[in-house]
C-alpha cells in the first residue's frame, strides 16, 4: 500500500578522503589493514540468505605477498547454481511487491554504512584481495560504490515518474515492472565497485539476482554481501556465488527463467555467452536483456599544441594507476614529432620515481598485478618487446613473482602503428607509444580510429580548439567515454556514465539511467471511465 510519493534527489557525489600523512583516515585504515591480516577468514557462499559451506576451499592471497594467507572461499559447484536460481524465484513475489520507498532504502543504508562503519573495511579487503593503494582503494571500493547506491535510488525515482499523457474520459500509466525471472550478474576482479553495482542495480527494480564475482575479488565482494545483509536485503534477493565460468553457464543459459545477464569482463567470454544465449532462445520465457561491458585498447592523442607537462601526467597516471588493470587504462599514445623527444624524457623521468611494492606502505605508487597468469601474459608482451627490432623499451621491463607478481610500469616504443602492443589488450603497466609526423594528425586520427576493435576510453590532448574539434568529431565511435586534456580513466557515478561499444561491450552506461532501464519491463495500462456501449461510429450516419 502506499502512502504518498517519495522523491529522493540527486546525491553530490561522495568526497574522496586523501590519507595525507597524520590524518585520522589514514590511521583508521592501517589499523583496519593490520586486523585484517591477524586471521584468516573462512568465507561461505550465501544462498537464500544461508552461508554455504561446501569443504572444497581456496586460499586466497595477497597479490604482492603471496606467502600470506588472508583466508578461504568454499568454492561450489553445479547444485549450488541450481540452489542459487530456486532461492532468487523463491524470493521473486516478495521482492518484487515491496513498496519502493522501501527497497530504496536498503540500499541508500548500505551506501552509508560504507561511508561510515565499514569504510576501512571495504578499502582494506579492496587493498589485500586485488593490491590497489590507498587511493586506487577509495575511490573505488568506496566512493565509487556509494555513488552507484545512491544515484542508482534517484535516477530509478526519475524513471518510476516517468508517465504517459492521457485523454479525456481516460486514465493512462506505465508500471515500471522487474524483469520476469532471474538476472546474472558475473562481476571482474578489478572494481570492487562494478562486482558491487552489477547485481545491486538489477536488484534495485525488483529483480532477484545470482552474483558471481571473479575469485580474485571473492575478498572484498564477501564484505559487500555482508554489508547488505546488515542493511537488510531479505534473503534470496542476492545470491554470492563461487563456481566456475562454464558450470554457471551450463545452469543459467538453459534454465527458462533466466532472464538476463549483466557482465563486465573479457571480449572472449561476453562472445561466447552472447552465442550460447542465441542458441538457447527457445527455452526462454522471454529475451533476456545482455548487458557487457568488456575490453578496451584505449588511447591518447596528443597534438602539437598539447602541454606537455598534462601530457605526462595524463600518460603516467592513466596507464600506470592501479598497474593498468582498468579497461579504461591508457595503453597507447600518439606523440606528435615536434614535442616527442621532451615528453618521453619526462615520462621516463615520472616513471622511474613511481616506488613499488605492498600496499601497506603508503608511498608505493605501483603495487602487484592479479595473479600469476596475469603475470605471465604481461612479462610475455615484455619479452616479446626486448627482442623485436620493431620496438625498443623506454623505461622498465623488469618483473619478479619471488613474493608477489611484481611486474615494473613499462614503456615500450613502437616504430610500427600496428606493432602489437600497440594493438592488442595487455591489462598490465605497459604504455605503447607511437611517433607520428607532427603535420599528419589528421591522417593519425584515422590510425587511432582503425587500429584496434575495441572503443571504450580515448583522450585528445591540445590547445589548439580546432584540433580538439577534429578529434572529437573523427573519433565520435573509437571511444564511449571520451576525455579532452585529461587522461582517459576515472570516470565518475553521475559525471560522466561509463561505457563503449565495438567490441568494448553494449554501452549501456553504468552510472547513468540508461542502465537502469535495462532491468525494467514497461506495462502500459488504460483505464476507461465511461465505455462506450454502442459499437457503432458517427461516421456512419450518412443523414
Amino acid at each position: 500500500m502506499n502512502f504518498g510519493y517519495f522523491h529522493y534527489p540527486l546525491p553530490a557525489n561522495e568526497p574522496v578522503l586523501q590519507y595525507g600523512p597524520g590524518s585520522q583516515e589514514k590511521i583508521v585504515l592501517k589499523k583496519t589493514l593490520a586486523e585484517l591480516k591477524k586471521k584468516a577468514i573462512d568465507i561461505p557462499m550465501y544462498i537464500g540468505g544461508k552461508a554455504v559451506k561446501t569443504g572444497n576451499k581456496v586460499a586466497i592471497h595477497p597479490p604482492h605477498e603471496t606467502s600470506h594467507t588472508l583466508g578461504y572461499f568454499h568454492k561450489g559447484d553445479e547444485k549450488h547454481v541450481k540452489q542459487a536460481i530456486d532461492s532468487a524465484l523463491k524470493a521473486k513475489e516478495a521482492w518484487a511487491n515491496m513498496p519502493w520507498e522501501e527497497r530504496a532504502h536498503i540500499f541508500l543504508k548500505a551506501a552509508d554504512l560504507i561511508a561510515t562503519k565499514y569504510r576501512s573495511f571495504m578499502n582494506g579487503t579492496t587493498m589485500l584481495g586485488q593490491s590497489k593503494n590507498a587511493y586506487q582503494a577509495e575511490i573505488d571500493s568506496a566512493c565509487e560504490l556509494i555513488d552507484f547506491l545512491r544515484f542508482n535510488v534517484h535516477f530509478l525515482t526519475e524513471i518510476y515518474k516517468q508517465q504517459p499523457i492521457s485523454s479525456p474520459g481516460i486514465h493512462n500509466r506505465t508500471e515500471w515492472r522487474p524483469l520476469e525471472g532471474f538476472v546474472l550478474a558475473v562481476t571482474p576482479f578489478n572494481f570492487t565497485a562494478i562486482g558491487g553495482n552489477l547485481p545491486t542495480s538489477a536488484a534495485m527494480c525488483g529483480n532477484v539476482v545470482v552474483w558471481k564475482p571473479a575469485e580474485t575479488q571473492v575478498y572484498s565482494a564477501q564484505m559487500f554481501m555482508r554489508i547488505l545483509k546488515e542493511a537488510g536485503l531479505p534473503d534470496g534477493v542476492i545470491n554470492l556465488i563461487y563456481v566456475d565460468g562454464p558450470v554457471l553457464g551450463k545452469v543459467c543459459f538453459t534454465h527458462p527463467d533466466f532472464a538476463g545477464v549483466h557482465f563486465t569482463g573479457s571480449t572472449g567470454v561476453f562472445n561466447q555467452m552472447w552465442k550460447t544465449i542465441g542458441e538457447n532462445i527457445p527455452k526462454y520465457k522471454t529475451y533476456p536483456r545482455i548487458v557487457g561491458e568488456t575490453g578496451g585498447k584505449d588511447f591518447v592523442m596528443v597534438h602539437r599544441s598539447a602541454d606537455v607537462e598534462a601530457t605526462v601526467t595524463a600518460l603516467a597516471r592513466g596507464a600506470f594507476e592501479f598497474q593498468g588493470q582498468k579497461c579504461s587504462a591508457a595503453s597507447r599514445a600518439y606523440l606528435p614529432s615536434n614535442i616527442a623527444e621532451e615528453i618521453k624524457t619526462k615520462l621516463v623521468a615520472a616513471v622511474k620515481s613511481m616506488k613499488m611494492g605492498t600496499v601497506e606502505d603508503f608511498s608505493n605508487f605501483i603495487n602487484a598485478v592479479i595473479d600469476e597468469r596475469s603475470f605471465k601474459k604481461i612479462s610475455g608482451y615484455i619479452e616479446t618487446a626486448k627482442k623485436d627490432k620493431k620496438a625498443s623499451i623506454l623505461v622498465g621491463g623488469n618483473y619478479n613473482k619471488s613474493e608477489g607478481y611484481f611486474i615494473e610500469p613499462t614503456v615500450i616504443e613502437a616504430k610500427d602503428a600496428k606493432y602489437v602492443t600497440m594493438c592488442e589488450e595487455i591489462f598490465g603497466p605497459v604504455l605503447t607509444i607511437y611517433v607520428y609526423d607532427a603535420d599528419k594528425f589528421e591522417e593519425t586520427l584515422e590510425l587511432v580510429n582503425t587500429t584496434s576493435p575495441y572503443a571504450l576510453t580515448g583522450s585528445i590532448i591540445a590547445q589548439d580548439r580546432d584540433a580538439v574539434v577534429l578529434a572529437t568529431n573523427h573519433l565520435r565511435n573509437a571511444a564511449g567515454n571520451f576525455y579532452i586534456n585529461d587522461k582517459p580513466t576515472g570516470a565518475v557515478v553521475g559525471q560522466q556514465p561509463f561505457g563503449g561499444a565495438r567490441a568494448s561491450g553494449t554501452n549501456d552506461k553504468a552510472g547513468s539511467m540508461i542502465n537502469l532501464y535495462r532491468w525494467l519491463s514497461a506495462r502500459t495500462v488504460k483505464e476507461t471511465f465511461n465505455p462506450p456501449t454502442d459499437y457503432r461510429y458517427t461516421f456512419l450516419n450518412e443523414a
